[in-house]
């Protein structure tokens, strides 16, 4: 229940993020943010970590800022596989990425731990 809890609160601020930069990025409607932040969460559990392992030097050497630029990859990965998703470009992606980390942050703390 909790997990569902936390996918519906991420879907609220995927609406939020794209709201925040709406010419820029498109969510067509809250059924589709679902789908965004569950494939969204499902990139970050599984595509992540491969990427930030095969990055390390370049990760280390901007001091962890290219982390930014795979997130910002991932949503343009995402845009790309779900119609009703738009990001107009790379530069729009980081921003998102940016708003949606900070929104998402704020909302899980409203859910209780076990």
């Amino acid at each position: 229940m909790k997990t569902l809890i936390k996918l519906l609160l991420s879907a609220v601020a995927v609406i939020a993020s794209a709201y925040v930069l709406s010419p820029h990025v498109q969510v067509d409607s809250f059924l589709i943010a679902i789908l965004v932040a569950a494939v969204l969460s499902f990139f970050h559990i599984f595509l992540k970590p491969i990427l930030v392992i095969l990055t390390i030097p370049v990760t280390i050497v901007t001091l962890g800022l290219f982390l930014w630029v795979i997130n910002a990859a991932l949503t343009l990965l995402a845009a790309n596989l779900i119609d009703g998703f738009g990001v107009e470009s790379f530069w729009w992606a980081i921003i998102f990425s940016l708003i949606l980390a900070v929104l998402v942050s704020i909302l899980h703390k409203f859910v209780p731990e076990d």
